[in-house]
């Protein structure tokens, strides 16, 4: 069936669902912990990082607990559908992962600290699954906005495969990557976990246990 091996193969372009030309829903309510916009507009000097590590329930509490992330909103990123649904997404015939947004003020902190969270909060060894997650819309990447986050991005995963070497696990599968467009997912996605909506909700990301060095492969270039 078409539907069962796209769920752990990527579907190419010609056979991904065709979407739409504009969602059926807009954000307009502000982030439940953060209490900032989602969508913009952004502060200026502020700047976008795009993640995907398994589902983006559990990712987005993640990122929206460090200080200096201003904004967090999860949706679909990296596949061929225009403004897909969830039920698509799953469906694996759109392309997409699922991904969490981070609008993050370098002042405060770097995109190389948020990298280092990103690589130990998921196993980014397992290719097209997370945990018992299993399909093409939890696989890892990291979706760059800049050359300089590309260089970092590189970096930290060149860094951070040696611990996981150690702890018997197999080379980093994570998709890095240009940002190509971020469809926002629902307004029931948008922070799940928050206590606003469901505290007690199901997240089933975990990582390794291996520690992220950062500091250590410097590129020349900050995010």
């Amino acid at each position: 069936m078409l539907f069962n091996r796209h769920k752990t193969s990527l579907v190419p372009a010609d056979q991904a669902l065709p979407g739409r030309a504009a969602p059926g829903f807009t954000l307009s309510e502000p982030h439940t912990v953060l209490g900032h916009p989602l969508t913009g507009p952004y502060p200026d000097g502020f700047e976008v990082a795009d993640f995907g590590l398994g589902c983006f329930w559990g990712a987005e509490r993640t990122f929206w607990r460090l200080p200096g992330v201003w904004t967090t909103l999860v949706g679909y990123q990296g596949g061929h559908t225009p403004n897909p649904t969830y039920e698509e997404v799953c469906s694996g015939l759109t392309g997409h992962t699922e991904a969490v947004r981070v609008v993050f003020d370098p002042a405060v902190i770097s995109y190389e600290r948020l990298l280092k969270t990103f690589w130990e909060a998921h196993d980014p060894t397992q290719g097209n699954r997370q945990g018992n997650d299993v399909g093409t819309q939890y696989r890892s990447a990291a979706y760059t906005h800049s050359p300089a986050q590309a260089a970092t991005a590189t970096a930290t995963r060149d860094a951070f495969q040696p611990a996981l070497t150690a702890l018997g696990l197999g080379p980093i599968t994570t998709e890095i990557a240009p940002a190509g467009p971020f469809f926002p997912a629902e307004p029931y996605h948008q922070q799940y976990l928050s206590d606003a909506k469901n505290p007690n909700g199901y997240c089933g990301l975990g990582g390794t246990g291996a520690s992220c060095p950062i500091g250590v492969a410097r590129t020349g270039a900050q995010g």
